[in-house]
């Protein structure tokens, strides 16, 4: 494996990188400040995301999982600048030349719009409602590609037919589809311009387990079709293990567990982990099993305990895990652990 140049307007230095790496954010951090009284000052921030590093490699999907408000979705904007990150890098393999996300202009940003897409989570609020479906599959056609006339509509046709949609649907408006089709046009505005990574932000967590099978498979076929990478952000851990090469568990903000998907979830070192994985639902009634109850409620993004986040409601912890903030250590090629403790034994 070869460095590669990492271009940046703002700092114009040099890193490396592997070649096989399409997208990696290095000690990326989301603060959201709370401003108060008629001056409007900062009185303190919400650390939503905080120092969280990991990679997407070409044509694998990662998957990142977490208790709802974990940040998993302000990592998804952030990546996508449509939030602007506090600090840190978000490195972008773009064939060779590395550019750094988190410094772009707008400008510059906008050229990279066709290279990294997003399909939302509720995919009636993601819709103009005043726009055809036409409409809404033809415009980053037209502002990133410059597509027009005749070769625009057979773009859309062939769009709409490739997530299973109609040509006469080209006319009709979004509240004239169920959840399910109106995910797919979703999925269609986002595979338009032929993105390399799409970020998807819980797309199936709104729909029935029936429709949601449905758009699973036809995320998965698009994939092979186009060769592109999925960050997955789901709370649905069996659609992770479905979907996803990689996992990344995320609490309070912070990334505590990550690797491949068969090493995490059949080896799992951190108590967090551990403890979510332990909810997935068994098709099997005469199974036995052991829940893992956690104690205490999530602790405040505005003020997160000191040392290891989770020592609040973790059953292991010691005066240690108050006091420190653990280090990544490695339990097994490509899996890392941040735990104070890497021999901890679980019943």
């Amino acid at each position: 494996m070869s460095a590669a140049d990492i271009w940046s307007p703002a700092t114009c230095r040099c890193v490396d990188l592997d070649n096989d790496v399409l997208l990696q954010t290095v000690n990326l951090t989301k603060y959201f400040s709370i401003i108060k009284g008629m001056l409007r000052r900062s009185i303190n921030h919400v650390h939503a995301v905080d120092d969280v590093s990991f990679r997407i490699r070409r044509g694998r999907n990662l998957g990142l999982v977490g208790e709802s408000g974990c940040g998993k979705t302000t990592v998804g904007r952030t990546i996508m600048r449509l939030l602007d990150p506090t600090s840190g890098q978000i490195l972008y393999n773009d064939d060779g030349k590395q550019i750094d996300i988190a410094a772009l202009s707008r400008g510059e940003l906008r050229k990279m719009r066709s290279k990294m897409q997003i399909v939302f989570q509720d995919p009636q609020s993601s819709l103009n409602p005043r726009r055809t479906i036409r409409d809404t599959i033809a415009e980053p056609l037209e502002i990133l590609k410059g597509m027009k006339g005749e070769q625009l509509e057979i773009r859309v046709l062939e769009l709409l037919d490739d997530v299973g949609l109609n040509p006469e649907h080209a006319q009709r408006y979004p509240h004239e589809f169920s959840g399910g089709q109106r995910q797919r046009i979703g999925i269609a505005r986002a595979i338009a311009v032929k993105p390399e990574l799409v970020i998807l932000d819980e797309p199936t967590s709104s729909l029935d387990v029936s429709v949601q099978a449905q758009v699973l498979n036809l995320l998965l076929e698009l994939q092979k079709e186009h060769h592109m990478s999925y960050m997955f952000i789901s709370h649905d851990l069996s659609v992770i293990r479905h979907m996803c090469d990689e996992v990344a568990v995320m609490y309070l903000g912070e990334i505590v567990e990550s690797g491949g998907i068969r090493d995490v979830f059949l080896d799992s070192r951190h108590p967090y982990t551990r403890a979510l994985f332990s909810a997935i639902p068994v098709p099997d009634p005469t199974r036995k099993r052991s829940r893992i109850m956690l104690q205490g409620a999530v602790p405040s993004a505005l003020n997160p305990p000191s040392g290891c986040r989770f020592h609040t409601r973790c059953p292991f912890a010691k005066p240690l895990c108050s006091e420190q903030v653990p280090k990544e250590y490695e339990a097994g090629s490509g899996h890392s652990v941040k735990c104070h403790f890497q021999d901890l034994k679980f019943e």
